[in-house]
């Protein structure tokens, strides 16, 4: 039995390293540039979205034959909005002086996705080749812009899910949306009004 079991675990170990093995993995230089905004848990004051980029490194590893792979990634991403301060019903903000306040989030990003890609068409795989992918992405804050009325979280885990076309092998054109699963920043003086992040992101990449 013990035997029999083991040679199952042996099986089950070589059949997943095979594809591994095989993995075809690149890297390229990935630039974009994203549409965000900040869903606050109460809506006590207007937010505004914001415009920002991204710049960075991406790897892609596709397992041949199936279309499916992975990729991940490490990029500098500067994220931001506009907060109404002095639209808040209670004057907390506006007697302090607060007003319009725009605030910039600059991060460290690390995607993770589960990549598939449309590679058997008939050949036409090697100028076009449609693609979607999804997965978590975690944050890192390496700074913000200063505003004593909010309180930043040092970081947030997020989920990405977009989609894009390959065109030639080598230029990726993708288009994705990113929810914040964890907040990123929230007022200093009321504990329970935090927010995370919504963002709309386009980003060309070049595989090397």
């Amino acid at each position: 039995m013990k035997r029999s079991l083991t040679a199952l675990l042996i099986a089950i170990v070589a059949l997943c390293a095979a594809p591994l093995a095989n993995a075809q993995m690149r890297w390229g230089a990935t630039a974009g540039v994203n549409v965000n905004s900040m869903k606050f848990k109460q809506d006590l004051f207007g937010v505004s979205n914001g415009v920002g980029e991204s710049l960075g490194v991406r790897g892609e590893m596709m397992f041949p034959g199936i279309g499916f792979g992975l990729e991940l990634g490490l990029m500098y991403q500067q994220q931001g909005a506009t907060l109404h301060l002095a639209d808040a019903p209670n004057i907390i903000w506006s007697s302090q002086g607060y007003g319009n306040e725009r605030v910039y989030l600059h991060n460290i990003s690390i995607p993770f996705n589960l990549k598939f890609k449309w590679t058997r068409m008939q050949g036409l795989e090697d100028y076009v080749a449609p693609f979607v992918f999804g997965g978590p992405v975690i944050q890192i804050q390496a700074g913000h812009s200063k505003c004593d009325a909010l309180k930043f979280s040092g970081g947030d885990v997020e989920l990405c899910a977009g989609l894009g076309f390959e065109v030639l092998k080598r230029w990726q054109i993708a288009a994705s949306y990113t929810w914040g699963m964890t907040y990123v920043l929230k007022t200093a003086q009321l504990d329970d009004v935090s927010a995370r992040n919504r963002t709309w992101d386009v980003r060309v990449t070049y595989f090397f």
